[in-house]
């Protein structure tokens, strides 16, 4: 049965995410045949507009299997070829519709590291990040809805409420808290357990996001000058990175560079910071505000645009918002800081700005959810 709801979302990706124009070139690229119905909305919408879609699917059972003892040179000649087909590319949609979310936890460390290393990072992070309008997000699966502890028909109706919220309301309240950030040097970071962290943020650009690259989107991302990074952050959410479902995760930090790092698998998690030098540093600082996005979901792409929470970024540094860090991995993971997750601070210049994941500066209030629903 055909599901308008495909509609609404294929056309806020070609329209106001991607801003797609007649002869520009998409990659439309899904892993799991569960989302070929949104890639078909996709498909037509692009259609609609001149644009010239190319479109290609995979699943998580092959990937497993290629990675499965991978050589560096089979991974070399598969960033080749995709890296050749991406440089064609003016735009790209990419989602996963998973069947197993573990489908990759078994695979060792080292072999995700070298897929990070030479795959990932030539054909995402040096030619997708920087040189296309590109769009991620998920579809909802049944899989997808036992992660998130939810009815599949419940996770669907959320999963469409989230990723379909009015952009352009977000973008309009986002704007005063973008210009405080951009005048804003020393930010300090309180929450639950041991979390104390300061930085600073001088110079570094502001980038409010409103569905332009992520679905479901709300957030407001910046750096920390590299080395200005001190405290400890003990994030109260779980993350799943490269098929492995990581909790309890805490950083210690010294000069911007994080000195100690603890999981639920110690020894696995220092493993991927120990993926090049970058990987220690923090590329990224960003504030979540998605009315709808209200609790995690165990999937990177929704659990940091939760609204009342921060993620603080170990790895590589956007272009848009550089802080002369590079690296294979960028690893998004949430702190939440919501009253019932154990509250939690954000002081700009030592000027409280959010108390327990409520806005209290009156020029910022219109980013409390109930505001933005």
């Amino acid at each position: 049965m055909h599901d308008q709801r495909n509609d609404k979302l294929a056309n806020i990706i070609v329209n106001h995410s991607l801003e797609l124009k007649e002869g520009e070139k998409v990659l439309i690229q899904g892993t799991g045949f569960a989302s070929e119905p949104l890639v078909r909305a996709i498909v037509k919408a692009s259609k609609a507009v001149g644009a010239l879609p190319v479109y290609k699917f995979e699943n998580q059972e092959t990937i497993r299997e290629w990675l499965k003892d991978a050589s560096p040179e089979m991974l070399e000649l598969a960033a080749k070829t995709d890296a050749y087909q991406m440089k064609m590319m003016d735009a790209y949609v990419g989602f996963t519709a998973p069947e197993n979310n573990m489908e990759l936890s078994d695979l060792p460390g080292e072999i995700m590291r070298l897929y990070m290393e030479k795959y990932n990072s030539p054909v995402h992070m040096k030619i997708r990040l920087p040189h296309t309008r590109w769009v991620v997000l998920r579809y909802p699966t049944s899989a997808f809805a036992q992660s998130a502890e939810m009815s599949s028909e419940g996770f669907e109706d959320w999963f469409y409420n989230v990723c379909t919220v009015d952009y352009k309301k977000m973008g309009q309240a986002m704007e005063p808290l973008k210009t405080l950030m951009e005048n804003t040097d020393k930010v300090r970071i309180l929450g639950p357990g041991e979390t104390d962290l300061s930085f600073s943020i001088k110079g570094i650009p502001v980038i409010p996001c409103a569905g332009e690259m992520n679905l479901p989107d709300g957030e407001i991302y910046t750096a920390p000058v590299k080395e200005s990074v001190n405290g400890v952050i003990a994030y109260n959410t779980s993350s799943i990175h490269d098929g492995f479902k990581y909790t309890d995760i805490r950083f210690r930090f010294e000069k911007g560079k994080i000195v100690e790092a603890s999981a639920n698998n110690n020894e696995r998690i220092n493993l991927v910071l120990d993926i090049d030098e970058g990987a220690r540093y923090i590329g990224e600082f960003a504030i979540g505000v998605n009315p709808y996005v209200d609790r995690p979901v165990n999937s990177t792409l929704f659990d940091e645009k939760i609204r009342g929470s921060i993620h603080f970024t170990p790895g590589n540094s956007y272009d848009d918002a550089f802080n002369g860090n590079k690296s294979a991995l960028h690893w998004d993971i949430v702190l939440l800081q919501e009253e019932q997750n154990g509250g939690g601070e954000i002081w700009f210049d030592e000027v409280l700005i959010r108390k327990d994941g409520r806005f209290i500066l009156p020029e910022l209030e219109m980013l409390n959810p109930e505001n933005l629903s």
